[in-house]
């Protein structure tokens, strides 16, 4: 049976593991089923946050503004990880952004896992709620701060002993470890030329820029720029400059 894990948590820009980025990282080490340490960061990521997030997590742009850098808490949450075997509620989630951050890094992160969401569609009965929220209150857990990394990450730490108590001694290959499979680019931002040749474009021909142009790849930046070239055609040779 599985007694030493780390459960993550994270929260996020977004949902788009490609564009968006992770806003807190929530860890929590677990050594003889028990929560042995802790690990936690909320990042600047230097974007702005859109109200369902702030909504959502409670955290607010000032909060976030005065995070830590997010190469040095990334850093430090990797090594954290260690080569623990992973467990989350709805882990490919967060493994995705994780994954993600790995490539565009230049590592490599390949990582078994358990989801307490998978054990909870199992065993528990269907008209049973399996949102973190539902667990929590099914099992009688006291939930604080919901949506924030560490409180949600200590949340199902709780819910996966339960569920081992529960279930894992008649179905011990239940609580097996499995291998997570995400496949990710790597994804690279858009330059700063790139952004103020499409910015030229835009006023050139009286178009909008679009809102989330720094959250933008380099990929995207291109294929709007082709798409605007296509339907308005270029601008001048003297009012652009050169395209990247």
């Amino acid at each position: 049976m599985l007694d030493n894990y780390v459960v993550i948590d994270l929260e996020m820009t977004g949902l788009n593991a490609k564009r968006d980025m992770i806003l807190e990282t929530g860890a929590v080490r677990v050594r003889n089923g028990r929560a042995a340490e802790t690990c936690t960061a909320l990042l600047c990521t230097g974007r702005k946050l859109s109200e369902d997030v702030i909504q959502l997590t409670g955290i607010t742009e000032k909060m976030a503004a005065a995070g830590r850098q997010p190469e040095e808490a990334m850093a430090e949450f990797f090594a954290f990880l260690g080569d623990d075997v992973l467990v989350g509620q709805n882990i490919i989630f967060d493994y995705s952004f994780l994954k993600q951050w790995a490539v565009n890094h230049n590592f490599s992160f390949e990582r078994r896992a358990v989801d307490t969401l998978k054990l909870s569609r199992q065993f528990l009965p269907k008209e049973q709620k399996k949102e973190l929220e539902s667990l929590c209150t099914h099992f009688g857990i006291v939930r604080r701060n919901a949506h924030r990394a560490l409180d949600d990450a200590w949340e199902t730490w709780q819910i996966m002993e339960i569920l081992k108590a529960k279930f894992g001694a008649e179905n011990p290959s239940a609580f097996e470890p499995k291998p997570l499979q995400y496949k990710a680019k790597k994804v690279t931002p858009a330059t700063e030329h790139q952004k103020e040749n499409l910015r030229q474009f835009a006023a050139y021909h009286g178009l909008e820029v679009p809102p989330d142009l720094d959250q933008l790849t380099r990929n995207e930046v291109s294929r709007l720029t082709d798409l605007w070239i296509a339907g308005y055609g270029r601008m001048p040779k003297q009012n652009r400059g050169r395209a990247e």
